[in-house]
C-alpha cells in the first residue's frame, strides 16, 4: 500500500513537470503567431491601399503547397529595440521551403514593419540565411519590399564585416559559387539596397515599385532636380531604358508566378535515397515532454531522450564505460547515418567509483569526445550535438586531471571539423561546454534551441551570487555598510536581470540560435537538416587539427 501511493506521489509529480514543459512550448507558439503578424492592422491596410500582398501572403503564394517550411530566426530582435517600437521578427523572414519542387531559402521584407526598414539584427539575420545557403547549396529567392537602413541607427547597420555592404558581397560570392539567387522588387529597394536584387542572377519588378539610389526628396536635396518617382526609378523605366529589370510583372500575384517557373528550370534537387520502409524511433516523439524538465537542475538518463530522436536500435555507442558524462555514439536518424555527441545529466561513476556530476565534463569525457570526432571526420559523419551542459568540472582534483589541456583538445576537434555540425540545446548551455560542444562561434550549419533551453555563461544563482559579491565588496571598500534589506534586494535585482538574459528567448533575439522548436518535432526537423547539409559538395581538404597537448 505505501508503494502505491509514493508511486502516485511520483506520478503526480511527473505529470506536473510534463504539464509544465508543454504549457511553455505551447506559450512560446502562441507569441509565435503574435510575431508572424508582423506590423499589424496598420501595416496591412497600407499594403492593401498599394495593391500589394503583405509578407506572409507572398510566401504562401510561392511556396508549394503542403511542403514544409522551415523558419529561422523568427524571434530576432524580440525585446532589443523598445525606444523605437516593436520590430517582430526584424523585419525580415527568412526560412526553408519547397518553391516548384526545389528546396530554396527565402528573404522576404516585412514591409508592415517599419516599411521594411533594416535594422542592426535584421542585418544579422539576412547574413546568417545566406550562409546556410551558401553551405548547403541553396538557391536563394529574395522578396525585396523595403524603405532601406533604418538611418537612427544608421552607425550599428553601415560600415563593419558584419554590416549592410556585407549582403551585397555575399550576393557577389554566392553568384560565383554558381549557386542560383533570384531577386523580385514587390515594393520600395531604396539607396545602397538596390545593389541587392542588380547582384542577383534574374531580376523581377511589379508595377508600382521603385528602384533608385535616391529616391525624388533625395535628388532634390542633392542636386535640386525635380523628378517624377517612375521617371526615376520606376518598373517601367527599369524594364524599358535603364535595362536594369529582366521581367516586368503587373502585380505579387503575377510576379509569384514568374518565379515558380523560372525556379521551376532549375537543376532539380540531388534524390533522397530510398530506404524502403521508414525506420521509426524506439519510442514515440511525444515522450520528450516527459522526460525533460523545465528545472535545468533535474537529471534524466540521455538514452531515453536519444530513444524518441534517432532510429530503434541504431544506437551503437562509442567508449560506453568511459568518461561517462558524455555520450559519445555512432546512430541514424530516418536511416541517416551520424554521430551524436551528448551531456548525460543522471549521475554517474567513474571506473574507480567516484561520483560523477550530470552535465558536467570531465577530463575523461573531453578526451573521449574528442577522440570521437576525430573518428566522425575520418569516415565523412555529420555531427549531431545534443547540449544539456553545466560546464567544465572545476576545483583542485579537476585541474590536477588537466581538465584545461582536456577541454582544449576537445574545442581544437571541433574548431577544426570539416563535416556537417547540428547544435540542438535541450537544456542549458552554459560557459565553456558551450564552445566545447559547438555553440554558435564554432560554425555549427544549424543551431536549434528547445523552449525550455537556457543560454549563458553561468547559472543565474551562482551568476547573481558571483555578481553580488563584487558589488558587495565594491561598497566595503567605500566603507558603506548595506543593511540586510538593501543586501536583499540587491541580490534579487541581479538573479532577476540574470534570469531575464539566460531565457532561451534573449539569445534567439541577438542570433545567437536559428531556430526555437518543440521537442516534439526534433527528429523530423533534424532529419530534414540533415539531408540540406548533404548537398554540400565533401570538402576537399583533408581534417587535421594541428597541435594537440595530449
Amino acid at each position: 500500500m505505501v508503494k502505491t501511493k509514493q508511486a502516485d506521489r511520483n506520478s503526480n509529480k511527473r505529470s506536473v513537470k510534463l504539464s509544465a514543459l508543454r504549457t511553455l512550448t505551447e506559450e512560446m507558439r502562441a507569441q509565435e503567431d503574435i510575431i508572424k503578424e508582423g506590423g499589424g492592422k496598420e501595416g496591412i491596410e497600407r499594403q492593401r491601399r498599394l495593391g500589394r500582398l503583405v509578407a506572409r501572403e507572398r510566401l504562401a503564394a510561392l511556396l508549394d503547397p503542403g511542403s514544409s517550411w522551415l523558419e529561422l530566426n523568427l524571434w530576432a530582435a524580440w525585446g532589443m529595440y523598445k525606444e523605437w517600437g516593436d520590430l517582430p521578427a526584424a523585419g525580415v523572414i527568412t526560412g526553408i521551403g519547397s518553391v516548384a519542387g526545389r528546396k530554396c531559402l527565402i528573404v522576404a521584407n516585412d514591409a508592415t514593419v517599419k516599411a521594411g526598414a533594416m535594422f542592426p539584427q535584421s542585418v544579422k539575420k539576412v547574413l546568417r540565411a545566406q550562409r546556410i545557403a551558401f553551405e548547403c547549396r541553396l538557391p536563394i529567392i529574395y522578396l525585396v519590399d523595403s524603405s532601406g537602413v533604418f538611418l537612427p541607427l544608421q552607425e550599428d547597420v553601415f560600415p563593419d564585416e558584419d554590416d549592410f555592404g556585407r549582403i551585397f558581397r555575399n550576393n557577389a560570392i554566392i553568384s560565383a559559387a554558381g549557386i542560383p539567387q533570384l531577386a523580385a522588387i514587390m515594393g520600395n529597394c531604396i539607396a545602397g539596397g538596390g545593389y541587392l536584387p542588380v547582384l542577383c542572377d534574374k531580376l523581377l519588378m511589379t508595377e508600382g515599385s521603385g528602384l533608385y539610389l535616391a529616391g525624388p526628396a533625395l535628388v532634390k536635396a542633392a542636386i535640386g532636380q525635380l523628378a517624377d518617382p517612375e521617371e526615376l526609378g520606376g518598373a517601367k523605366m527599369h524594364a524599358e531604358i535603364s535595362g536594369t529589370v529582366d521581367f516586368y510583372e503587373p502585380n505579387d500575384t503575377a510576379c509569384l508566378k514568374r518565379l515558380r517557373s523560372l525556379v521551376d528550370l532549375l537543376p532539380k534537387d540531388p534524390k533522397v535515397e530510398e530506404m524502403g520502409k521508414i525506420p521509426e524511433s524506439a519510442q514515440p516523439a511525444e515522450k520528450l515532454f516527459d522526460i525533460m524538465q523545465i528545472d535545468s537542475h533535474a537529471g534524466y538518463d540521455v538514452h531515453d531522450l536519444l530513444d524518441c530522436i534517432i532510429d530503434k536500435d541504431s544506437l551503437q555507442e562509442y567508449k560506453a564505460d568511459y568518461g561517462k558524462t558524455l555520450l559519445t555514439a555512432y546512430a541514424k536518424i530516418n536511416g541517416i547515418a551520424v554521430g551524436v555527441v551528448a551531456n548525460q545529466r543522471m549521475q554517474t561513476f567513474n571506473g574507480k567509483g567516484a561520483v560523477e556530476i550530470g552535465g558536467v565534463i570531465y577530463s575523461e569525457s573531453a578526451d573521449k569526445a574528442a577522440r570521437f570526432i576525430l573518428d566522425c571526420n575520418q569516415m565523412r559523419l555529420p555531427l549531431i550535438f545534443l547540449q544539456d551542459v553545466m560546464g567544465f568540472m572545476v576545483g583542485r582534483e579537476a585541474e590536477q586531471s588537466g581538465i584545461i589541456r582536456s577541454g582544449a583538445k576537445l574545442v581544437n576537434a571541433v574548431s577544426n571539423s570539416i563535416v556537417p555540425k547540428i547544435t540542438v540545446v535541450v537544456g542549458n548551455s552554459f560557459g565553456a561546454g558551450n564552445y566545447a560542444l559547438c555553440g554558435k562561434a564554432y560554425d555549427p550549419n544549424f543551431i536549434l534551441a528547445w523552449p525550455n533551453a537556457k543560454y549563458a555563461v553561468m547559472g543565474a544563482d551562482q551568476a547573481a551570487n558571483t555578481l553580488f559579491t563584487v558589488q558587495q565588496r565594491a561598497a566595503e571598500r567605500k566603507g558603506q555598510t548595506l543593511d540586510k534589506l538593501e543586501v536583499e534586494r540587491m541580490h534579487n535585482e541581479i538573479r532577476q536581470r540574470y534570469e531575464e538574459q539566460i531565457d532561451i528567448r534573449y539569445g534567439a533575439a541577438r542570433g545567437w540560435i536559428d531556430a526555437i522548436i518543440p521537442p516534439d518535432a526534433t527528429r523530423q526537423v533534424l532529419s530534414e537538416l540533415l539531408q540540406l547539409v548533404a548537398r554540400a559538395p565533401q570538402v576537399a581538404r583533408t581534417f587535421h587539427t594541428g597541435v594537440i597537448q595530449v
